[in-house]
């Protein structure tokens, strides 16, 4: 198989590869870790290579060398995107221009959905406790990142306490918990679960059942007087 090499001013050749590379570097570093975030999903950071990584993009083992170090700074760069791709979906939401309870309601809703439908996160996420989150304890970003949904719940808080609506003891850093753990298990947990009793609960029925038994969980915890199904009144 022949290899079409572009011309120089020196009058040498280049790759089209190395081309790419030179013209876009950022759609070639985007590249990387797409490829990467299915590689390390899939395999682990263990299993993941880097030969399989390069052979699959538009890269060189040498061109993620040079942007990432090695496969540890590859690795730690993909869980970074990923988490930085949650909190800006919940970023939009905008609760904070919501009543508390009906912000709250959204954040719940959104988290279950959000979380259902990126596997591959929730796979990452998987791996890195494995790797008892060595790594993201060293990435500068991702407490940044994480922090964003606490200041909205710790928002929620403070308007539905002030306005009557919550009880004292809703603490934000709980309601992260209370909100993540099922949404969490659903993905985390489906193959399990479907074949031990049956995937009902993940046909598409299945999972809005799921989402409102969740949403009524959490605001029942902390919503004063409210009662299942509340979440749809008015």
């Amino acid at each position: 198989m022949q290899v079409h090499m572009m011309a120089r001013d020196d009058g040498q050749t280049e790759s089209p590869r190395k081309s790419h590379w030179k013209q876009d570097p950022e759609a070639v570093r985007e590249d990387i870790l797409t490829v990467a975030t299915d590689e390390f999903a899939a395999h682990g950071l263990s299993g993941a290579r880097i030969d399989d990584i390069a052979r699959k993009t538009k890269a060189s083992k040498r061109m993620i060398y040079y942007y990432f170090n090695d496969k540890e700074g590859l690795y730690q760069a993909v869980l970074e995107r990923v988490y930085c791709t949650l909190r800006e979906n919940e970023d939009r939401l905008k609760v904070e221009d919501l009543d508390p309870v009906a912000g709250l309601a959204l954040l719940v809703r959104t988290t279950f959905e959000v979380h259902a439908t990126t596997p591959l996160f929730i796979r990452l996420v998987m791996i890195e406790n494995i790797h008892n989150a060595d790594y993201l304890r060293r990435s500068d970003i991702i407490p940044r990142l994480n922090r964003s949904i606490i200041d909205k719940l710790a928002d929620v808080c403070a308007r539905g306490k002030a306005a009557g609506l919550l009880r004292d003891s809703a603490d934000p850093v709980e309601l992260h918990w209370m909100i993540s753990a099922p949404s969490f298990y659903n993905v985390s947990n489906r193959a399990t679960f479907s074949t031990s009793f049956g995937d009902e609960l993940f046909t598409r029925d299945g999972q809005n059942r799921l989402k409102d038994r969740v949403t009524d969980m959490v605001l029942g915890a902390v919503v004063i007087g409210y009662e299942p199904g509340m979440r749809d009144a008015g």
